[in-house]
């Protein structure tokens, strides 16, 4: 495998550069190591493009987005102005996240404690290098599968982005189907809410169950997702139905990087 290049802010900042972007590689992007194949994905994307990125690197700490949704205001601050205090101090101004949980943070509650960035979800920014004519999407060993999109939480209804990642998948000459519930009538996971890291209640079915037997529903030959955390309850569900020999869950980012032998 070639030697992927990830330079980070320090390493502007000691050259006196400022990169265009800030690459937010998140929890999951860093330690998961199915996620890991997600970052090195928008990397090569990134590299593929000549864009000018760096990451935080160890500098890096959690959003604060699990903390935030158990209930526990006060840690969820504290790793917040950790993280608000680096970007400011390195004058970020645009970052880009593989991650809706990161995004949505980053977005819509760091602004009232001081971290004000212009932010996007990968798919956005993949979106925006296509209709620029930056990047140049063939189909690749996707053109004429069936695909089928699960919507993420954070990305669909809590900030209103359907359309970003429908539309990558569709300049992949794919056959996108859609599940019963979808866009903003999309089912949950199960993962959000930091429910990833606590034991289900009781029910009759795990909620992930119950969304990749929709999503196999439709004999698809790939699911595709725009999140780590979905990327785990969907595998897992395909898993369940014993169906990991038939059926691939992929990152978008992943489709594009194989379509474009990136």
């Amino acid at each position: 495998m070639s030697q992927i290049n990830v330079p980070t802010m320090a390493d502007y900042m000691a050259k006196g550069e400022t990169p265009e972007i800030l690459f937010w590689v998140g929890c999951a992007g860093s330690f998961d190591d199915r996620a890991k194949k997600i970052t090195k994905a928008i990397v090569k994307i990134l590299n593929h493009v000549n864009i000018k990125f760096a990451v935080l690197g160890t500098e890096e700490s959690c959003t604060g987005d699990p903390a935030k949704r158990a209930g526990n205001e006060f840690l969820f601050q504290m790793q917040a102005m950790q993280n608000i205090q680096v970007l400011n101090g390195y004058e970020v101004k645009k970052i880009v996240t593989g991650c809706p949980h990161c995004f949505n943070t980053i977005k819509n509650e760091y602004p009232e404690l001081g971290g004000k960035y212009e932010v996007l979800h990968h798919t956005q920014l993949v979106q925006q290098l296509i209709d620029s004519g930056k990047l140049k999407v063939e189909g690749g060993e996707f053109k004429g599968k069936k695909i089928t999109f699960h919507d993420p939480c954070y990305l669909g209804r809590a900030n209103n982005e359907y359309e970003a990642p429908r539309n990558i998948i569709q300049k992949l000459d794919a056959e996108l189907n859609e599940m019963k519930r979808s866009r903003a009538n999309g089912l949950c996971c199960g993962a959000g809410g930091a429910q990833m890291f606590k034991e289900a209640e009781k029910g009759n079915k795990e909620v992930n169950v119950e969304r990749s037997e929709e999503a196999l529903a439709l004999n698809p030959d790939v699911i595709a997702v725009g999140c780590p955390f979905c990327m785990t309850m969907m595998r897992d569900g395909v898993k369940h139905f014993e169906k990991e020999d038939k059926v691939q869950v992929l990152d978008v980012s992943e489709m594009i990087a194989k379509a474009n032998d990136l």
